[in-house]
Order: C-alpha cells, then sequence, then structure tokens
C-alpha cells in the first residue's frame, strides 16, 4: 500500500515538523500570556503584582497605562489577533506563489528566524526597555503576520515532494500534530517562566525558534531531486517528474558510450524541452482547480472555531472559572492532543476508505454536540479536560487535515496536467482563506464575550461548524 520510506523522508518529516512546532510554540505564547498582557496594560495591575515596586504608583500610571481598564485591554488583545491573522493570510497567498518560484528551504529558514526577532521585540524588549504603544504593537503583528505566512506552504510543499499520494492520509494525519504539539510545548514553555514575566515567555520561545530555522537552513532537503533519486518521491498520482529548479540536476546520467556520441549542445537542447521543465502554476489558476474552492471556505469556517480555541482558551478557563492562569494553560493543552489524536485517526481511516470528505463531514456533525457539551462544562478541571480532548479530536482533526493531507492532494490532482509546481500555491490558497475566515472570527469572539457573554460565543462556534 506504501511504497518503502528511507532515512532521508524520516529527516524531511521530523525536519519539517519541527518547524511548525517551534512556529506554533512561539504563536501559541501570546495566547497564553494574554491574562498578563492585560493586566500589565491596565492601571489596576500595578498594585497586584508586585513587579513595579521600585516605581511609585504615579510613575506606574502614567508610563503603562494604555486602557483605561481590562475590558478595552481584551478588545485590542482580540484585535492584534485579527490584525496577524489577516496579514496572516494575505501573506498565504503571496508565500505559497514565493514557493513554488524559489528555493522552499531558504524561504522556510527566512521567515522563521524573522518571526523569531519579531516576536522578541515585540514582547521582550518592549517590555525590558518600558516601551509601550498601540500602534507599535500593530505593525510589529503586521510583520509577523506576513513573515509566519511564509512557513505552511513550504512545509506542506516539502513533505508533499518526499510523500505520495499512498497513505498520505495517515502520514499527513500525523505530520499535521506538528501545531498541536507546538501548542503544547508552547503552553509548558510560557507556564515555566511565566512567573518571571510575561517578556521571558516569549524570550523562551523566540530563541528556541530562531535555533530551529538555522537547523531547518543547514539541514533540510526540500526535495529527492537534491540526493538524486527523484523516484523516492512517488509522484504516482499525476504521472509527472518531480519538480526540480536547477536545470543542471535534470540531466540525465549517461554512459561512456553515449558520452562518444552525445556533445554538450545536444543534452543542452533536450534540458530546454518543455515538458522537462514543468512551470509554476498562476495564482488564479491555482484557484479554479476542482476542489480548492468548496475546501478552502469550508476551512474559513472550521479555523475560526480552531483558531478561537487557539487564541481564547486559556483567557476563557482563567476569567470563567477562576482557574491561576498557570492551571488555564496547562489544562488547554487537552485540546491539542484531542487534535493530534483526531487527525491521525480520521486520516487513516480515509486512507482506507479512499475518501476523505465523508470523515470530515461525519466529525463536524459530532462536533457541534461536543461544542454544546463543552459549552455546560461544570468547573472541574477533570471533567474540562476530558471535554476539551473530544472536542479537539472532532474540531482538529478535520482542521489538520484539509490544511496538509486534502491541501496536498488538491496540489497533485490530475487537473494540472503538464504543470506540477502548484503544492505551495494550492496550499497558500487553502490556508489563506481560512485565516481570512478566523482573522475576522477573532475580533468577533471578543466583541460576542463583551457584550453578550461566553454561551453566545460557544452558539457562534456551533454554527460555524455547521
Amino acid at each position: 500500500m506504501w511504497p518503502p520510506y528511507t532515512y532521508h523522508h524520516l529527516l524531511a518529516f521530523l525536519l519539517t515538523f519541527l518547524s511548525y512546532v517551534l512556529l506554533h510554540s512561539s504563536r501559541k505564547t501570546f495566547s497564553n500570556v494574554k491574562v498578563s498582557i492585560s493586566a500589565q496594560w491596565t492601571p489596576s495591575a500595578f498594585q497586584q503584582n508586585g513587579s513595579t515596586s521600585s516605581l511609585s504608583p504615579g510613575e506606574t500610571w502614567v508610563e503603562n497605562k494604555l486602557f483605561a481598564d481590562a475590558g478595552e485591554a481584551t478588545l485590542f488583545l482580540g484585535a492584534l489577533d485579527s490584525i496577524f491573522l489577516f496579514s496572516y493570510a494575505v501573506g498565504l497567498y503571496v508565500s505559497g506563489v514565493i514557493g513554488d518560484r524559489f528555493n522552499l528551504r531558504y524561504v522556510l529558514s527566512f521567515g522563521l528566524c524573522g518571526s523569531a526577532v519579531t516576536e522578541f521585540v515585540f514582547g521582550t524588549l518592549t517590555e525590558w526597555l518600558h516601551f509601550y504603544n498601540v500602534y507599535f504593537y500593530c505593525i510589529l503583528w503586521v510583520i509577523n503576520g506576513l513573515l509566519q505566512s511564509t512557513v505552511w506552504p513550504c512545509v506542506v510543499a516539502i513533505m508533499g515532494n518526499w510523500f505520495g499520494k499512498s497513505g498520505r492520509g495517515f502520514v499527513f494525519g500525523l505530520w499535521s500534530a506538528c501545531a498541536s504539539v507546538g501548542n503544547i510545548l508552547g503552553a509548558f514553555l510560557a507556564s515555566s517562566v511565566l512567573k518571571y514575566g510575561y517578556e521571558y515567555a516569549f524570550l523562551v520561545t523566540s530563541v528556541v525558534q530562531f535555533a530551529g530555522g538555522v537547523v531547518v537552513f543547514f539541514g533540510l532537503l526540500t526535495s529527492p531531486k537534491e540526493i538524486g533519486d527523484p523516484s523516492l518521491g512517488d509522484y504516482s498520482e499525476t504521472g509527472l517528474r518531480p519538480v526540480t529548479r536547477d536545470t543542471d540536476s535534470q540531466r540525465p546520467l549517461i554512459s561512456d558510450d553515449e558520452d562518444e556520441l552525445c556533445d554538450e549542445y545536444s543534452i543542452q537542447q533536450r534540458d530546454e524541452e518543455p515538458e522537462l521543465q514543468p512551470k509554476a502554476i498562476g495564482f488564479l489558476q491555482a484557484f479554479c482547480l476542482p476542489g480548492v474552492i468548496p475546501y478552502s471556505l469550508a476551512y474559513a469556517c472550521l479555523k475560526l472555531v480552531n483558531y478561537s480555541f487557539f487564541f481564547w482558551l486559556p483567557f476563557y478557563l482563567s476569567n470563567n472559572f477562576g482557574w491561576k492562569e498557570v492551571q488555564a494553560d496547562r489544562l488547554s493543552v487537552w485540546y491539542d492532543v484531542g487534535g493530534i489524536v483526531g487527525g491521525t485517526v480520521q486520516g487513516l481511516i480515509s486512507d482506507l476508505l479512499g475518501k476523505r470528505a465523508p470523515v470530515l463531514a461525519i466529525s463536524l456533525l459530532l462536533a457541534m454536540g461536543a461544542l454544546v457539551g463543552y459549552s455546560h462544562s461544570p468547573n472541574n478541571q477533570l471533567v474540562n479536560g476530558a471535554l476539551l480532548a473530544i472536542t479537539g479530536f472532532l474540531i482538529g482533526g478535520p482542521s489538520n487535515m484539509i490544511s496538509s493531507a486534502i491541501s496536498a492532494d488538491l496540489g497533485r490532482q490530475e487537473a494540472l496536467q503538464n504543470s506540477q509546481e502548484a503544492l505551495a500555491t494550492v496550499t497558500g490558497i487553502v490556508d489563506g482563506t481560512g485565516s481570512f475566515g478566523a482573522a475576522g472570527g477573532q475580533y468577533l469572539v471578543s466583541l460576542i464575550e463583551s457584550k453578550l457573554g461566553w454561551m453566545c460565543v460557544f452558539y457562534f462556534f456551533i454554527i460555524m461548524v455547521g
């Protein structure tokens, strides 16, 4: 059923997995420290945490008062989430096209390292310098969204180069756990240093992410052609030869006898044949491929719900149940645990059935019931964690499948004909459309919560999943 995998497959799997783990780890930091940031930006905080004992109350008020109360700070945090996701969505449309035209390793490393620097400035440097400015935060988060958008299309394209359609549901289902693993890692990293100040949570995760970008730059192979064995990529689903950007690497190996008969001109002439040089697909052409628009719109609704849990779950647990921020951070990981298991199990089932859509439909129908159940969760951490895991299984699983395995299927479909450079572009379109939906949803979540309460937020989620 599955082609034999090699050490190179394992290395590509692990390094792309690591890339997105570190990206989501640093991204999760922002949602995990929202309570601390909100407290720092409002006057009431400075008499509660004792961290500003060297300043008089008057000096503290003047220097740090960004908002009059926690409600205004919460709305701004929601606006920052939307700003990030809007810029991330726009960047995905561009990054997918860039990824199909330039070296994936360079684009991926640049995104990881650049994002790490931006997050360090946002969360650590501004706090060390006691510099608080709404417009500066917004600009940094726009830059961060654009930089982070380069990562997902690149890692999916690299995985698509190495792993063919045979067994893709299971392999990509297991691999797509990278986001959830990153959330778990980010939650534990942030909670372990949060007692020293939220700026150290940003410091730790950004440094680790930057180091990961360096490792990827020197260690990642983007496709089998880089080791001289294109057949390892298993491109049977399109019947096309693997993507290759280096014209020298396309020259066929020739024997001594052939070398005597063929001169350099004839070899160069073969290199220039159009069928050996598949061009990257255009953006509009990729957008019109079968299945791209329906899955993109479905993912917009689904990612809205998934990212609302991602950005707001620790905040909800802390404010709704009165649990400590560290406890809320660690409990929130059960949603990601459910997503890891859900993506893997549902991917395997879709491989066995040979179809992915029925698996998604059943999971999302059950997710509506899970959301109703979780909205009535009692003030009990054990019960809450169990309901979170079930909800994550039913929502995170389909989300992982659409963004990875299904995106790879769409980017390698037969309708591409003589063009194979579409995987990163299609991935960027699907994830970018999903991010637009998620971006609009984050501000709506904060607005609905402030006006109507958390129960109406869950009703909103149920509508989006349905």
